[in-house]
């Protein structure tokens, strides 16, 4: 039930990773702290459709 979803950065709205989920673990959607090549500094990353 593992699928696969992509990471935008939250300030400059670029999709910088693709990550895997548990969608039975995970029902809403993902948001983790990584770095953000754009912007050059850690920022939020939301799970996007």
């Amino acid at each position: 039930m593992r699928i696969k979803v992509t990471l935008a950065c939250t300030e400059c709205k670029q999709r910088n990773y693709n990550s895997m989920k548990n969608k039975k673990n995970d029902p809403d959607r993902l948001e983790m702290r990584k770095y953000c090549k754009f912007c050059r500094k850690h920022t939020a990353h939301k799970e996007t459709k």
